[in-house]
Protein backbone atom coordinates (compact mmCIF):
# COMPACT_ATOMS: atom_id res chain seq x y z
CA UNK A 1 0.00 0.00 0.00
CA UNK A 2 1.44 3.32 -1.21
CA UNK A 3 0.87 6.96 -1.67
CA UNK A 4 -1.71 7.22 1.23
CA UNK A 5 -1.63 10.51 1.73
CA UNK A 6 -2.46 11.29 5.73
CA UNK A 7 -1.37 8.19 6.71
CA UNK A 8 -0.13 7.37 10.65
CA UNK A 9 -0.95 10.62 11.21
CA UNK A 10 0.68 12.77 9.17
CA UNK A 11 -0.24 15.52 6.22
CA UNK A 12 -0.02 14.17 2.48
CA UNK A 13 3.12 14.21 1.17
CA UNK A 14 4.03 17.14 -0.56
CA UNK A 15 3.02 19.71 1.37
CA UNK A 16 4.30 23.01 2.12
CA UNK A 17 6.23 22.57 5.58
CA UNK A 18 5.17 25.39 8.20
CA UNK A 19 7.94 25.43 11.20
CA UNK A 20 5.49 27.43 13.35
CA UNK A 21 2.75 24.24 13.11
CA UNK A 22 5.02 21.67 13.15
CA UNK A 23 6.66 22.92 16.82
CA UNK A 24 3.17 22.86 18.22
CA UNK A 25 2.64 19.33 17.38
CA UNK A 26 2.64 17.38 20.60
CA UNK A 27 4.86 14.25 19.91
CA UNK A 28 7.26 17.10 18.81
CA UNK A 29 7.25 19.56 22.15
CA UNK A 30 7.66 16.05 23.98
CA UNK A 31 10.53 15.57 21.89
CA UNK A 32 12.38 18.69 22.69
CA UNK A 33 11.58 18.16 26.13
CA UNK A 34 13.24 14.67 26.09
CA UNK A 35 16.37 15.89 24.42
CA UNK A 36 16.76 18.23 27.45
CA UNK A 37 16.28 16.52 29.89
CA UNK A 38 18.89 13.29 28.64
CA UNK A 39 21.09 16.51 27.96
CA UNK A 40 21.10 17.76 31.67
CA UNK A 41 21.66 13.93 33.60
CA UNK A 42 24.43 12.87 31.42
CA UNK A 43 26.07 16.86 31.35
CA UNK A 44 25.60 16.76 35.32
CA UNK A 45 27.20 12.76 35.73
CA UNK A 46 30.22 13.89 32.86
CA UNK A 47 30.56 17.33 34.94
CA UNK A 48 30.38 16.86 38.36
CA UNK A 49 29.92 12.95 38.72
CA UNK A 50 33.16 11.79 39.20
CA UNK A 51 35.33 13.26 42.01
CA UNK A 52 39.08 12.85 43.87
CA UNK A 53 40.43 12.71 47.26
CA UNK A 54 43.55 14.61 48.04
CA UNK A 55 45.63 11.65 48.75
CA UNK A 56 44.34 9.46 46.22
CA UNK A 57 43.67 11.48 42.65
CA UNK A 58 42.26 8.69 40.73
CA UNK A 59 38.68 9.71 40.09
CA UNK A 60 35.71 7.95 41.12
CA UNK A 61 32.10 7.66 40.79
CA UNK A 62 29.83 9.94 43.62
CA UNK A 63 27.20 7.35 43.42
CA UNK A 64 28.75 5.10 46.26
CA UNK A 65 32.11 4.58 44.37
CA UNK A 66 30.27 2.67 41.65
CA UNK A 67 31.31 3.51 38.32
CA UNK A 68 29.09 1.48 36.60
CA UNK A 69 25.98 4.03 38.15
CA UNK A 70 27.73 6.91 36.31
CA UNK A 71 27.99 5.10 33.35
CA UNK A 72 24.87 4.03 33.10
CA UNK A 73 23.30 7.52 33.27
CA UNK A 74 25.58 8.97 31.03
CA UNK A 75 25.42 5.84 28.40
CA UNK A 76 21.38 6.22 28.41
CA UNK A 77 21.57 9.84 28.89
CA UNK A 78 23.61 10.24 25.30
CA UNK A 79 21.74 7.99 23.00
CA UNK A 80 18.45 9.27 24.11
CA UNK A 81 19.57 12.94 23.18
CA UNK A 82 21.01 11.40 20.10
CA UNK A 83 17.83 9.36 19.57
CA UNK A 84 15.55 12.68 20.43
CA UNK A 85 17.50 14.58 17.53
CA UNK A 86 17.26 11.43 15.11
CA UNK A 87 13.87 11.16 15.34
CA UNK A 88 13.39 15.02 15.26
CA UNK A 89 14.53 14.67 12.05
CA UNK A 90 11.90 12.12 11.16
CA UNK A 91 9.32 14.39 12.22
CA UNK A 92 10.55 16.81 9.85
CA UNK A 93 10.56 14.74 6.94
CA UNK A 94 7.94 12.51 7.90
CA UNK A 95 4.86 14.41 5.73
CA UNK A 96 7.24 13.87 2.35
CA UNK A 97 7.28 10.19 2.81
CA UNK A 98 5.14 9.03 0.24
CA UNK A 99 5.30 5.59 0.92
CA UNK A 100 3.27 4.05 3.48
CA UNK A 101 5.19 1.25 4.54
CA UNK A 102 8.31 3.45 5.00
CA UNK A 103 5.93 5.52 7.56
CA UNK A 104 4.64 2.14 9.04
CA UNK A 105 8.55 1.05 9.62
CA UNK A 106 9.60 4.77 11.35
CA UNK A 107 6.20 4.29 13.77
CA UNK A 108 6.83 1.06 14.71
CA UNK A 109 10.76 1.77 15.52
CA UNK A 110 9.27 5.53 17.63
CA UNK A 111 7.20 3.08 19.19
CA UNK A 112 9.78 0.33 20.16
CA UNK A 113 12.65 3.20 21.06
CA UNK A 114 10.21 4.97 23.11
CA UNK A 115 9.04 1.90 25.00
CA UNK A 116 12.68 0.88 25.50
CA UNK A 117 13.65 4.05 26.84
CA UNK A 118 10.40 4.53 29.08
CA UNK A 119 12.00 0.88 30.99
CA UNK A 120 15.77 1.78 30.85
CA UNK A 121 15.29 5.42 32.42
CA UNK A 122 13.11 3.84 35.50
CA UNK A 123 15.50 1.49 35.72
CA UNK A 124 18.01 4.68 35.90
CA UNK A 125 15.88 5.91 38.46
CA UNK A 126 15.79 3.21 40.51
CA UNK A 127 19.68 2.76 40.26
CA UNK A 128 21.18 6.24 40.77
CA UNK A 129 18.18 6.55 43.95
CA UNK A 130 19.21 3.49 45.30
CA UNK A 131 23.62 4.13 45.05
CA UNK A 132 22.67 7.93 46.34
CA UNK A 133 21.05 6.47 49.54
CA UNK A 134 23.94 4.15 49.84
CA UNK A 135 26.72 7.09 49.12
CA UNK A 136 28.82 8.36 51.93
CA UNK A 137 28.93 12.19 52.81
CA UNK A 138 32.76 12.21 53.10
CA UNK A 139 33.08 10.51 49.48
CA UNK A 140 31.06 14.06 48.21
CA UNK A 141 32.36 17.27 47.75
CA UNK A 142 30.99 19.30 45.36
CA UNK A 143 28.72 16.99 43.37
CA UNK A 144 25.75 16.91 45.28
CA UNK A 145 23.48 18.84 43.38
CA UNK A 146 24.41 17.62 40.23
CA UNK A 147 23.89 14.01 41.27
CA UNK A 148 20.40 15.36 42.63
CA UNK A 149 19.88 16.55 39.57
CA UNK A 150 20.37 13.71 37.41
CA UNK A 151 18.28 11.37 39.68
CA UNK A 152 15.42 14.15 39.34
CA UNK A 153 15.02 14.22 35.69
CA UNK A 154 15.76 10.97 35.21
CA UNK A 155 12.61 10.55 36.87
CA UNK A 156 10.78 13.49 34.43
CA UNK A 157 12.22 11.48 31.62
CA UNK A 158 10.37 8.44 32.60
CA UNK A 159 7.34 10.12 32.08
CA UNK A 160 8.28 12.16 29.24
CA UNK A 161 9.39 8.91 27.26
CA UNK A 162 6.24 7.22 28.04
CA UNK A 163 4.47 10.23 26.73
CA UNK A 164 6.41 9.67 23.32
CA UNK A 165 5.61 6.54 23.36
CA UNK A 166 1.85 7.08 23.89
CA UNK A 167 1.94 9.63 21.06
CA UNK A 168 3.91 6.74 18.66
CA UNK A 169 1.07 4.06 19.55
CA UNK A 170 -1.20 6.77 18.26
CA UNK A 171 0.15 7.58 15.43
CA UNK A 172 0.69 3.64 14.77
CA UNK A 173 -3.47 2.92 15.50
CA UNK A 174 -4.21 5.46 13.23
CA UNK A 175 -2.48 3.95 10.55
CA UNK A 176 -3.81 0.52 10.62
CA UNK A 177 -7.37 2.23 11.18
CA UNK A 178 -6.41 4.01 7.65
CA UNK A 179 -5.58 0.69 6.29
CA UNK A 180 -8.48 -1.20 7.12
CA UNK A 181 -11.09 1.46 6.33
CA UNK A 182 -9.08 1.99 2.54
CA UNK A 183 -9.33 -1.37 2.18
CA UNK A 184 -12.11 -3.23 0.02
CA UNK A 185 -12.78 -6.96 -0.50
CA UNK A 186 -12.59 -7.57 -4.09
CA UNK A 187 -15.92 -8.53 -5.11
CA UNK A 188 -16.21 -11.50 -7.40
CA UNK A 189 -16.95 -10.17 -11.29
CA UNK A 190 -20.53 -11.62 -12.68
CA UNK A 191 -19.75 -13.20 -15.58
CA UNK A 192 -22.12 -11.74 -18.41
CA UNK A 193 -24.21 -14.47 -20.00
CA UNK A 194 -22.87 -15.73 -23.75
CA UNK A 195 -24.88 -13.72 -26.56
CA UNK A 196 -26.02 -15.52 -29.01
CA UNK A 197 -24.86 -15.75 -32.60
CA UNK A 198 -25.30 -12.78 -35.16
CA UNK A 199 -27.92 -12.75 -37.15
CA UNK A 200 -29.59 -15.73 -36.13
CA UNK A 201 -33.24 -16.38 -34.48
CA UNK A 202 -34.47 -19.27 -32.40
CA UNK A 203 -37.51 -18.03 -33.80
CA UNK A 204 -36.74 -19.03 -37.71
CA UNK A 205 -35.59 -22.51 -36.64
CA UNK A 206 -36.83 -24.82 -39.13
CA UNK A 207 -36.72 -28.54 -38.89
CA UNK A 208 -34.67 -30.14 -41.15
CA UNK A 209 -35.60 -32.15 -44.45
CA UNK A 210 -36.55 -35.63 -44.97
CA UNK A 211 -37.03 -35.84 -41.10
CA UNK A 212 -40.73 -36.50 -41.00
CA UNK A 213 -42.62 -39.76 -39.97
CA UNK A 214 -43.71 -41.99 -42.43
CA UNK A 215 -47.23 -42.23 -41.97
CA UNK A 216 -48.58 -45.85 -42.99
CA UNK A 217 -51.13 -45.73 -45.73
CA UNK A 218 -55.05 -46.06 -44.67
CA UNK A 219 -56.58 -49.16 -44.93
CA UNK A 220 -53.25 -51.25 -44.85
CA UNK A 221 -53.01 -54.16 -43.04
CA UNK A 222 -49.59 -56.51 -42.00
CA UNK A 223 -50.19 -59.77 -43.66
CA UNK A 224 -50.71 -62.83 -41.22
CA UNK A 225 -47.95 -64.49 -39.57
CA UNK A 226 -48.10 -68.13 -39.96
Amino acid sequence: MEGGGGAYGAAKAGGAFDLVRFVQQPQVLARIVSAVFALIVFACLVGDGYSSLAEDPQLYCIFNRNGDACRYGIGIGVLAFLACIFFFMVDVYFPQISNTTDRKYLVLADLGFSGLWTFLWFIGFCFLTNQWSWTRAEDVFIGADSARAAITFSFFSIFSWALLLTFAYKRYKMGVEDFVQSYADPSPEVSAPYSSYPNISHESYQQPPFMHTAEAPEGYQPPPVY
